[in-house]
């Protein structure tokens, strides 16, 4: 079937009868889009994803980044005794591993490598060296679109953010390219439709960005006001005074959250972690 007569064709054909003139720039074509969702051309699913599309084009790896000051890294000199626990906190794929400072990255470490340290129950020798994977070096400036396009050709899941004196400044990874087009992108730190606040470990929490303020306030015996917001992520948001970058740590009222999960529209997923003289009250 030609490609103009199948699905995708009619579906380009009937956005471009919608276009009653050529738009002049990017702000003329969104609102063209926006007028094909609203007449039903388009869902709002698809509206958000091409609205993603343009929005990667523009932008360049420094919008995105994990700063270099959150990144988890591991030492190449460590035992596999030091890295497993940093590796379960994080709950990481990859892992930048360092020489000797954090400017000398030689190699990513995915951690499904040390699950043969586990295999032989410790006595296996394990190098570090032996399992370390090629690490891709970008510049700040490189446009997402470009970057998206290299990761896809070199089958890298990470790169290392330089800046112009060869410094790491951070890292990107493809998924944190996707979820500019697609939204977040759920991972292994997926909560229970029905549950909003999971615990983890004995003073970490996973507590969703949709959280209820005065549900969240109940739980952990705390006090924060719901009169401007109603989630917990809508007072992390005015606490920061912007959209945090996924990694971005704080504490907040004697409590440490991290954000595990946020896109650039809001925060999906928080880790919040208790001081020992806290004792939530769960259920």
């Amino acid at each position: 079937m030609p490609e103009e007569h199948g699905p995708t064709g009619r579906w380009l054909r009937r956005i471009t009868d919608s276009f009653s003139s050529e738009p002049r720039d990017r702000e003329d074509l969104t609102g063209l889009l926006s007028n094909a969702k609203t007449r039903g051309v388009i869902s709002a699913d698809a509206f958000e994803m091409l609205e993603g599309v343009l929005e990667v084009v523009e932008m360049q790896v420094r919008d995105i980044m994990v700063p270099r000051s959150q990144m988890v890294i591991v030492n190449r000199d460590e035992a596999p005794e030091d890295i497993i626990p940093a590796v379960i906190e994080a709950g990481h794929s990859r892992y930048p591993v360092i020489g000797e400072d954090r400017d000398q990255v030689v190699g990513i470490l995915l951690a499904k490598d040390l699950l043969r340290y586990f295999a032989d129950g410790g006595r296996q020798n394990f190098d570090i060296k032996e399992c370390l994977r090629p690490v891709a070096f970008i510049p700040e400036s490189k446009r997402l679109s470009e970057l998206l396009k290299e990761f896809r050709a070199s089958h890298h899941h990470m790169a290392i953010v330089v800046d112009e004196y060869g410094g790491v400044s951070g890292l990107v990874t493809i998924e944190d390219v996707l979820e500019q087009i697609v939204g977040d992108i759920g991972d292994e730190y997926d909560v229970d439709d029905d549950l909003d606040i999971r615990r983890e470990a004995e003073r970490q929490f996973s507590v969703k960005g949709t959280t209820r303020i005065e549900e969240f306030n109940q739980f952990f015996d705390t006090s924060f006001s719901d009169e401007d917001f109603d989630t917990i992520g809508g007072l992390v948001i005015n606490f920061l005074s912007r959209l945090p970058r996924r990694g971005e740590t704080f504490v907040l009222n004697g409590l440490e959250f991290r954000v595990v999960r946020a896109d650039r529209r809001r925060i999906d997923l928080l880790r919040v972690t208790t001081p020992k003289d806290i004792v939530p009250k769960e259920e």
